[in-house]
Formats: structure tokens, sequence, C-alpha cells
């Protein structure tokens, strides 16, 4: 699950404040004809789940300061990876981002696309849906992470641990996480006991043991090996055939 809270901090014992160190390089890079460089972070969210849908933001920026919450006493809170972030400063920074932003759009690919064309095809589904719905197109992407599941037509700039040192994707990273986790509360009254609010889909102690008691839901992904050690439930794995096309799927 990626709802640990401060999971690490700088030596201050804060989390590290996202910068814009990746985007100064990119636009002296790529800036020579005088036009502004128009750069997207982009981030995902609900890869390991094994329920629900993954989630991608792709967000933009002028290059300004980004706002900044008001922790305890004189401390200010500042925009990162949302996985050193509390549940309430996402929750707060979600708030604020819109606003600020030059623009930024939401994509996702649901549990069945998941199973029809494998994780990094519908995080590249995610992931287009998500650039198209922009106001403008980018001319780069910073994906967070080092694979580059784009490719083609749209210029990428792949980089580890991009939701610490870029402002942009860390705005994705807060509006996505934020995005799903409501997604997923939202389904808890509608299947109680698998702990959708709480665990976002992600195999918690009580989403395992209500997935055992009573097989999955319709959000769940149904070719995930899970289903291997659910022996009541194993009929219902969906397998892909690494041979066909996109989309072929077989029940075996």
């Amino acid at each position: 699950m990626d709802d640990s809270g401060a999971a690490a901090t700088a030596p201050a014992g804060r989390p590290r404040a996202a910068g814009y160190e990746i985007e100064h390089e990119l636009r002296a890079a790529l800036g020579g004809d005088g036009r502004p460089v128009r750069i997207a972070g982009v981030d995902e969210v609900g890869r390991g789940a094994w329920a629900g849908p993954v989630v991608v933001c792709a967000a933009m920026t002028d290059l300004s300061d980004p706002p900044v919450l008001r922790g305890r006493g004189d401390r200010t809170v500042a925009l990162t990876d949302s996985k050193l972030l509390t549940r309430a400063h996402r929750e707060a920074f979600a708030e604020v981002l819109p606003g600020w932003l030059t623009g930024h759009a939401i994509g996702a690919a649901a549990p069945g696309e998941i199973d029809e064309i494998g994780m990094t095809g519908a995080l590249r589904r995610a992931a287009v849906r998500a650039l198209e719905a922009l106001p403008v197109p980018p001319d780069v992407v910073i994906l967070d992470g080092g694979q580059d599941f784009l490719r083609p037509p749209w210029r990428v700039r792949c980089e580890v641990k991009a939701d610490q040192r870029s402002v942009t994707v860390a705005a994705a990273s807060v509006l996505a996480k934020v995005h799903r986790d409501r997604l997923m509360a939202d389904l808890d009254g509608a299947f109680p006991g698998y702990a959708f609010a709480d665990s976002a889909g992600y195999p918690s102690p009580a989403h395992q043991r209500t997935l055992e008691e009573s097989g999955p839901t319709p959000h769940h992904r149904l070719s995930w090996s899970y289903l291997d050690d659910l022996p009541r439930w194993r009929h219902l794995k969906r397998h892909r055939d690494p041979l066909a096309g996109e989309g072929q799927l077989s029940l075996l």
C-alpha cells in the first residue's frame, strides 16, 4: 500500500520538497527557438493493487513557486511525493493545486482493461487519456520511474524519484493518489468487508479475508496471481495469450 504517510524524510525530519531541477534542465535543452517549453509531469497510482483502476495524472505548471501548507507552529508543509505526505496533507494539497496549475487531467484504465492488455499497456492507455485531456499538448513529459511506458510519439524523460525532485510530477502524484483513494472509498459501501476505503484495493488483511470468503468483486483484477491461492475462486482467473494481439483473453 502507498498510504504510509511520511515514510522517508529529509535530514531535518521533513519530507524533501520537490523543486524544478528537471524542468529547468529540459527548458535549457529544448528551448532553443525562444518558445516556452511546455512540460507535463506524469505519475500513476494503483499499479500494485488487486482491485480498482490504475490512475494517471498529468500536470503542468508555469514554474512559479508551488503552494505550501501551514503545519504545526511556524512550520510549513512543502509539495512532494504523495507517499511522503499524510492523508490530511494530500487532501489539502488536492484542494489548492487545481487552481494553481496551468493544466491538469486524470486518466484511468479499468480492471478489465488491465486484464486484457496487461499493466504496461494499461498505464500507457491511462497516461495518454490524461495527456490528451490537457488544455495544451506538452512538448515533453517527465515520467516518474525508469520505465517509459508511453513511447513515441510522446517525448519522454524518465527519472527515478521524480515525484521528489519535480514539482510537476509531485503535483501529479498527489492528485492521482487523492482521486483514486476517493474512487475506492466510494466503492466501500457497496462492497463491505473488502476495506476499500482503508486499503484502496491493496491486499490488506481485511481485504484478503473477505476475498477468500466472498470472492472477487466486479472491480477486482482477475488476471492477478492472487487467484492462484484461492481454490474456491481460481476458476475465475483470466489468462492472457502472450502470442495474441491486444485484448485477446481466454478463460482456462
